[in-house]
Parts: C-alpha cells; sequence; structure tokens
C-alpha cells in the first residue's frame, strides 16, 4: 500500500516528506492507519549516525499507536476498529529460549528493530511510524485501552516500557526507595510508575526548576546534584535508575545504594563508566542493565497503564516540525516527549 511519512535520505539530513510502499497483508498481519507516533531521542542518534552505521533512506519511529483497518486471515487479536501499538521491534526468531519465554528483546538472532533494519528476509527494509499506515505481524503488536489518552500513550511504547520493565524485574513495592536519575522522557515515566506502586520515589537532576514538576509527577523527593548530596543520602535507596546518557561519576549513587541495593543502567553513554571495586564490595551492591521489553511484559504494561491513567505527558507536533522537535529534544526543551500527529503526512 501506498504509505507516506517523512524520512532521513541520508545521515545528518534534515527529514522531508517521503512515499514508500508497505507489505501487503500476510495472513497474521495487521494493517492500521497510524494516528500518533513520538520521537524519540534514538530516532535522532540514529538519523544522524551517531551509533554506527544506518540504512537510508530511513523512516524513523518506534512509538506508533492507531486504528486497526485490516486484518489477515489468521489473526485472532484483533479486528477492525481497535486501538493498537507498536513498539521498538516488529519481529524475532521465535525460536530460541528468550522468545520462546516471553524475551522477544533479547532474541539470541538478534530482534527485527522496527526501523534502520533488514525485515527477516534479508533484503526488504523496515521503515518505521513517521508515517500514515503501518503493517506487522499480530504478535508483535498490543492492545492499547479506549481509556488512555491516545496521543500520551504512544511514548509508552518505548519510554514507557523501558522504566516499567526495571521497575517489575527489582520488584518495586510499597516503602521501595527509588531514585531516578534524571527528569526527561525516560525518567519521568519512572517517577510515575514507581509512585503508582507506592514506592517512595527521589528524582536526581542538575535542573533545581523540574523540583515542582518531579513532585507533580508522583516523587517525595528532589536532590539537586549540583548541591552537597552525597552524604545525606547514603544508603539510602533500594534501586535507582539511570536514565542519563551523558557521562558522570557513578560513584556517589552506588554510596547512596543501601545493602544489596541497585543501579539500573538505562542511558546510553558515549563512553564505559569507572566502577570503584571497593564501593561495590562494601554493600554487596550491583549495577545491571535494562532495555525496553518482550511482548508480553508490554501487554502487562499497556494494561496497568490503563488501571492505573498513567501516560507520558507530551506535545504534540504536525510532521513539517519534526526537524525543529529535534533540535528541541537535544536541547531538553520539551515536558516530556513529542508525539508527531500522523493526520498531517
Amino acid at each position: 500500500m501506498k504509505t507516506r511519512g517523512y524520512a532521513a535520505l541520508q545521515s545528518k539530513a534534515p527529514l522531508t516528506d517521503f512515499e514508500f510502499e508497505r507489505r501487503p497483508i500476510g495472513d497474521r498481519d495487521v494493517g492500521f492507519d497510524i494516528k500518533f507516533s513520538g520521537i524519540c531521542h534514538s530516532d535522532i542518534h540514529q538519523a544522524r549516525e551517531e551509533w554506527g552505521p544506518a540504512l537510508f533512506p530511513m523512516v524513523p519511529g518506534h512509538e506508533i499507536v492507531g486504528i486497526v483497518t485490516v486484518i489477515g486471515t489468521k489473526v485472532s487479536k484483533f479486528k477492525v476498529g481497535d486501538r493498537i501499538g507498536v513498539g521498538v521491534f516488529i519481529d524475532s526468531c521465535k525460536e530460541c529460549r528468550n522468545c520462546k519465554r516471553g524475551m522477544e528483546h533479547f532474541c539470541s538472532e538478534g530482534m527485527t528493530a522496527t526501523y534502520n533494519s533488514l525485515e527477516r528476509d534479508g533484503k526488504t527494509v523496515a521503515f518505521g511510524g513517521y508515517s500514515n499506515y503501518f503493517v506487522v505481524d499480530e504478535r508483535y503488536a498490543v492492545k492499547v485501552s479506549e481509556n488512555l489518552d491516545f496521543a500520551g500513550s504512544a511514548p509508552l511504547l518505548c519510554a514507557g516500557i523501558t522504566l516499567y520493565s526495571p521497575i517489575r524485574h527489582w520488584e518495586v513495592k510499597k516503602d521501595s526507595r527509588v531514585g531516578v536519575m534524571g527528569l526527561g522522557g525516560l525518567g519521568h515515566m519512572g517517577v510515575k510508575f514507581a509512585s503508582a506502586l507506592g514506592a517512595e520515589v527521589t528524582v536526581f537532576s542538575h535542573s533545581a526548576s523540574k523540583a515542582a514538576d518531579a513532585k507533580r509527577l508522583g516523587a517525595s523527593n528532589f536532590v539537586d546534584i549540583s548541591s552537597d548530596w552525597p552524604k545525606m543520602h547514603r544508603k539510602g535507596f533500594d534501586l535507582i535508575l539511570n536514565t542519563v546518557s551523558a557521562e558522570l561519576d557513578l560513584e556517589p549513587y552506588l554510596q547512596a545504594l543501601d545493602t544489596d541495593g541497585t543501579l539500573v543502567i538505562i542511558g546510553l553513554p558515549g563512553k564505559p563508566y569507572a566502577i570503584n571495586a571497593g564501593t561495590m564490595l562494601e554493600g554487596r551492591r550491583s549495577i545491571s542493565g535494562s532495555m525496553i521489553g518482550g511482548m508480553a511484559e508490554l501487554q502487562e504494561m499497556m494494561d496497568f497503564c490503563a488501571e492505573k491513567n498513567i501516560v507520558s505527558d507530551v506535545e504534540i507536533v504536525q510532521p513539517n516540525q519534526i526537524n525543529r522537535a529535534y533540535e528541541r529534544t537535544i536541547k531538553s526543551d520539551v515536558k516530556y516527549r513529542f508525539v508527531i500527529d500522523a493526520s498531517g503526512f
């Protein structure tokens, strides 16, 4: 089907109008009209080839929500008219240990990314959600509740699951002491999820102006990291979620972990971290990492969001504002996620 979207035609080029063909509907495929597509900072990294060689032309976008318009003959999960969401990947091998236990994002043969990747046939380029129409295998899509604000639900497909997964894995619950490093597109979702589970949430930020927002989003405490904060918070946390992609000193955050506490790396810095082994030994502390989640967990998160009425804080833009939104994202000039109105493609 002819599809309209926006694409980077080459590395670092501004995104522009682009027309391309989506594949025909297969037996287990779902076709849907895209309503909203979130802008993730990783879109910018890939369109500018900051994470290595990329495929061009590139249609970014992996926070996609829309309305089902057509289904394959063997589809059972969706019907025409349903709300649907697609996240960071659209396929996996389905046979490895991770795929079989619902952790498709850790597929041993590599997940197929929603864009900037080749589909399983090894030759078809995957184009993402900065467009007006999408086709996906029903296994790799989730149901989006009618109760959720549609635009605000789009970033849940990446930013949301990126924070929900570690919060669930490390069993955050009532009275857990959770620190969130950074209050951006990722961090604000961590605050919402952890506080909804009853945790005592503390935001660490270099922007003192974000204190009021942190409290509004559910945080109990705010720490301005430009202050002399480490002594006051030593051994004060069970879990710290590092959503910051910049290079920084982890030592004060590791010292802020209580015995058996964990610091989870979520942001992607440009260089490896330096770690003080003595700090790790002193409290049997751990450093771990986490990225997105499998399909079962993604649907679980969407259902949790519907129950708790949790969506991302968003600013809606038109397609012709994408390039400006990219520049504003780099400057952290958004609260807290841009979402494209796909009706403008």
